[in-house]
């Protein structure tokens, strides 16, 4: 009768037509539950947030047993229900309301029962003492969730029944939902041990299909019960405080088959199964044993029930649930019971930002028409880029994490380590404890755009002749409002952030075709060969014939600083002092070696004397913050020590980030305004603040002052932020290193001889001072074509040979990242229609024309590169659309950047150290002799002041 396989059977049907719009609605059902949530809370003046439902227990034992009688019938003996078997249960009782509210309120009673049969397994039921649902579905449970919400008194719950729920649901529903309601809570309860409580939706019961279950009890009159009895707020926990005492409790556990969809419908909660249809069949007794509940023993017990979160998906696929409603149930119980644990957050905008907003934003994109947003007023352009980002928030955040659709069972989540709550783990997961795999190590990456899968595209045109053409260095173009650290500084941050993993040398590889006539050597010492050839990426197998689009980061998608510390245990504890101290290794000052001459570190792939510089600063400002915390906190244990000290300089990164490199690259005043703003709350401009109140007030704070927000999507980095992120233009090919105190020259080196194993031999003959220095007052390259240095067009790396110009337009075509048309729409700009729309240089126009048949054909990273820049900005306003998205979303996600931000975490010297940072004290902490150096009134990422050397023009005044 029961179809048991992964198809849907016929008695069940999805809301929107499929699994996935039904995931999505459900979605939505549980932020809205949260919010319910966050109303009764406040209606209740509560210290924290309550479940959505049967917020106020009577009872909660963790010893009840339940055993399945011995003659079970023949057909309901599936998995855990034999004849005879027996299982130790944990049961609630109470009362249904989300508000706690006297007993004698009217109201419905619950019952959850979690039925432990293994480790591995257990089986969660949940009922109440009415055989139907007030809803039919889970849209109109959760409507009327949200009507009620807040409602704690007759006169408001009678408003939001005869008007808020008839809003939601429309007249006739809500007419029929307070029939309902009213005939059950109508009902007189003297006892909960005298209820019956009914399943109200059905599970799967093995092969004999669709059952709906009901507890009833045995042996246990209900006594009337006084009305001055029932003035004590707590007279049904008095009750079963009596009861207790003298007996045990007892309920038998019943079932009703499936019948037919009309009489006995799964999808339907609000028809009730009548006895005379589908009659109750008794298969186990549940009973809790006699005991005094007024004891420190039973007190605790009870403590520990309500900190379980129940959920029907607690079980196997043979007790499948079944119907919306208790398919609602698995995202909204699991999110409900994770915000009442202080695991998940919901931030609600205030009704005026939500009223404004929708008017305001069209107001916007119809002026950016005429006006882009980098040419208005900078408080105008403000609000704009707000806006702008709440579109691409919308619109722009994709979840490839392989979201369940339906959902499946599985065992109740076993506790976590509570170390976790106040310590980063090294591979990412439980920084959001409510999904611990979140953005950990081996998470794919997400997508801002829907991707785009085209082989026979793969090589058309082909790569190497777009390089040639494009992209390769014909004069070093300096981008003259930076120097080289920022450079050193961008890939010291990827290097954090994003990690594809590639086939080892020898196995898969891409082989790229090279025009007519070339020739590439693929290997040291190797033939030249008429392919170009390098290690592929290993992608993400997914089920059915799907391209592979899904590729996993080896990196954790946090702000965790693994560039230093390392992606596992294992690599961090290597890289600590052999003392087991907290401190980082060094050696003089400087990271010690591996046997292949690349220093010891987090990350120390395509290693150059830049990141050389920045790694050992680090590392020093890791062992400075441990020595700190050592003197102000003695009697902090080891381990302690460093983990705040990670916490610390893993912040202060951040922030370096976020309030100077970004503005030394993004060099307008509006951009330097609002990522102050993203960490530290806006000016003390009247202006500003009045309009982030009125249209975004949750900006009116830095985000370490709000709460963790995923918006609506689990959050990783992207593979459209790793194409905005290609900017190896700003490496140059050589550099002149000089002497800080007098301003000799010492030498110049190409970046070939500062990268690899050569580049430690290299800083430490300069010295980090005047590493830093020669770095401080040199160009960076421009992002823009025709500007990728000689130096990495032909670059060694594992064993190959390779292009990485060529490599970079490979990764992105074949990760199916959009082309640059399709991008640049899908990012709300409108498409170009002409190369000359692209670039205002005849020369790159007439290159372009050459190597692409039409505009829509132009590589991603090639129009990013071509297209003309907003005043003051160092790369695209279409690369600048995904940084916008991404750069706030990176700090909101993270609770170690909001929520726990905070002195009890980092130490109230840890705090200080992350608020009054940044490079500037960094550098200066470790090289006090640049004090004098260092740009005056702007970033360290600003180029620094030059020491003349003698003979030059005359003594030592800057230039």
């Amino acid at each position: 009768m029961a179809d048991t396989g992964q198809h849907q059977p016929s008695y069940e049907r999805y809301l929107g037509g499929s699994p996935e719009a039904e995931r999505r609605l459900f979605e939505r059902m549980a932020r809205d539950l949260m919010k319910v949530q966050e109303k009764n809370r406040a209606a209740a003046r509560a210290a924290g947030a309550d479940r959505a439902l049967h917020a106020k227990a009577a009872l909660g034992v963790l010893d009840a047993r339940l055993r399945f009688d011995d003659d079970l019938p023949e057909d309901l003996r599936h998995g855990f229900a034999q004849p005879g078997a027996a299982y130790p249960a944990t049961l609630r009782l109470s009362n249904a309301g989300g508000i706690r509210q006297a007993d004698g309120a009217p109201d419905l009673r619950g019952a959850a029962v979690r039925v432990a049969v293994s480790a591995e397994e257990s089986h969660d039921l949940l009922a109440t003492n009415h055989p139907v649902s007030h809803a039919r579905d889970a849209r109109e449970f959760v409507a009327f969730a949200k009507a009620m919400a807040g409602a704690t008194t007759p006169l408001r719950k009678g408003l939001a029944l005869l008007v808020r729920l008839p809003l939601a649901v429309g007249p006739a529903p809500a007419a029929r939902m307070r029939r309902t309601v009213r005939a059950a809570t109508r009902h007189a309860v003297h006892s909960l041990a005298a209820e019956t409580y009914w399943s109200r939706s059905a599970i799967l019961w093995g092969a004999a299909g669709p059952v709906r279950y009901l507890l009833r009890p045995v042996g246990a009159a209900g006594a009337a019960v006084s009305d001055s009895a029932r003035r004590d707020p707590q007279y049904l926990r008095r009750e079963l405080e009596t009861r207790l005492a003298r007996q045990d409790i007892v309920f038998e556990l019943c079932l009703q088959r499936y019948v037919d969809a009309r009489r006995t419908p799964v999808e339907d909660g609000s028809v009730e199964w009548l006895e005379s249809v589908a009659p109750a069949v008794p298969v186990a007794r549940l009973t809790v044993p006699s005991r005094d509940l007024d004891t420190a023993e039973a007190r605790g017990a009870a403590e520990r029930v309500e900190a379980i979160g129940f959920n029907p998906w607690y079980t196997t696929e043979e007790f499948r649930p079944l119907g919306n409603l208790n398919r609602a149930r698995k995202a909204t119980y699991e999110a409900s019971a994770a915000h009442r644990g202080g695991l998940r957050f919901v931030t609600a905008a205030p009704l005026r930002n939500r009223i404004l907003g929708v008017p305001s934003a069209a107001a916007f994109r119809l002026l950016n028409r005429a006006v882009p947003w980098h040419r208005l007023p900078v408080p105008a352009g403000l609000l704009n880029l707000v806006f702008l980002r709440k579109a691409l928030r919308r619109y722009n955040l994709i979840d490839t994490d392989g979201p369940e659709a339906p959902p499946r069972t599985g065992p109740a989540p076993a506790p976590f380590d509570e170390q976790l709550r106040t310590v980063r783990s090294f591979d990412g997961s439980y920084n959001d404890l409510s999904e611990p795999a979140m953005g950990a190590v081996g998470a794919a990456f997400g997508r801002n755009l829907r991707p785009v899968y085209r082989p026979d595209l793969f090589d058309i045109p082909n790569p190497v002749t777009v390089s040639r053409q494009l992209l390769h260095r014909d004069t070093f173009l300096p981008a003259t409002s930076l120097n080289v650290l920022a450079a050193a500084w961008i890939q010291f941050q990827v290097h954090d952030w994003v990690n594809h993993r590639r086939h080892k040398p020898g196995g898969k590889s891409v082989e790229v075709p090279l025009p007519p006539g070339t020739t590439w050597f693929n290997t040291p010492g190797g033939p030249a060969e008429r392919v170009m050839r390098f290690a592929d990426n290993e992608g993400i197998d997914v089920p059915g014939d799907r391209p592979p689009l899904l590729f996993a980061n080896m990196a954790s998608h946090w702000w965790d600083g693994s560039e230093v510390y390392g992606e596992s245990e294992a690599t961090a504890r290597f890289l600590r002092a052999p003392d087991g101290g907290p401190a980082l290794r060094l050696e003089e000052g400087h990271l010690p070696l591996g046997p292949d001459g690349i220093p010891l570190t987090g990350f120390a792939e395509s290693w150059w004397m830049g990141l050389s510089a920045l790694h050992t600063l680090f590392a020093r400002e890791h062992n400075a913050v441990c020595e700190a915390l050592r003197r102000a906190y003695p009697s902090m244990s080891q381990d302690g020590v460093y983990h705040t000290a990670r916490l610390v300089v893993s912040a202060l990164i951040a922030k370096i980030h976020t309030v100077e490199w970004t503005p030394a690259i993004l060099a307008t005043e509006a951009i330097d305004v609002g990522l102050r703003t993203n960490w530290s709350g806006p000016p003390s401009r009247w202006l500003t603040k009045l309009g982030l109140w009125l249209f975004e007030a949750h900006s009116l704070t830095g985000i370490p002052g709000t709460l963790p927000d995923h918006h609506g999507v689990p959050y990783s980095l992207t593979e459209d932020f790793v194409t905005v992120y290609r900017m190896h233009p700003l490496i140059p090919d050589d550099f002149e290193m000089r002497e800080h105190r007098f301003g000799q020259r010492l030498e110049n080196l190409s970046f070939h001889d500062i990268q690899g194993a050569a580049a430690e031999a290299a800083i430490r003959k300069t010295g980090l001072a005047d590493t830093l220095y020669s770095f401080g007052i040199a160009h960076p390259g421009a992002i823009t074509l025709h500007n990728f240095p000689h130096a990495l067009r032909h670059f060694e790396r594992d064993g190959e040979i390779i292009d990485l110009s060529v490599v970079d337009l490979v990764r992105t075509r074949r990760r199916g990242v959009p082309r640059y048309n399709d991008f640049r729409e899908g990012l709300h700009k409108q498409r170009i229609r002409r190369f000359e729309d692209l670039s205002e240089d005849p020369d790159t126009v007439a290159r372009l024309r050459d190597v692409y048949r039409s505009v829509d054909e132009i590589d991603t990273v090639v129009g990013l590169f071509a297209e003309n820049p907003p005043h003051g900005f160092g790369f695209s306003d279409t690369a600048f659309r995904i940084f916008i998205l991404m750069a706030t979303r990176r700090l909101q996600s993270d609770r170690f950047l909001t929520v726990d931000f905070r002195p009890e975490i980092y130490t109230p010297l840890g705090i200080d150290w992350v608020q009054q940072g940044g490079m500037n004290s960094v550098l200066l902490r470790h090289c006090p002799e640049l004090a004098g150096l260092l740009p005056r009134g702007a970033s360290a990422f600003a180029p620094w002041r030059q020491v003349r050397p003698a003979g030059d023009g005359g003594g030592r005044a800057g230039g």
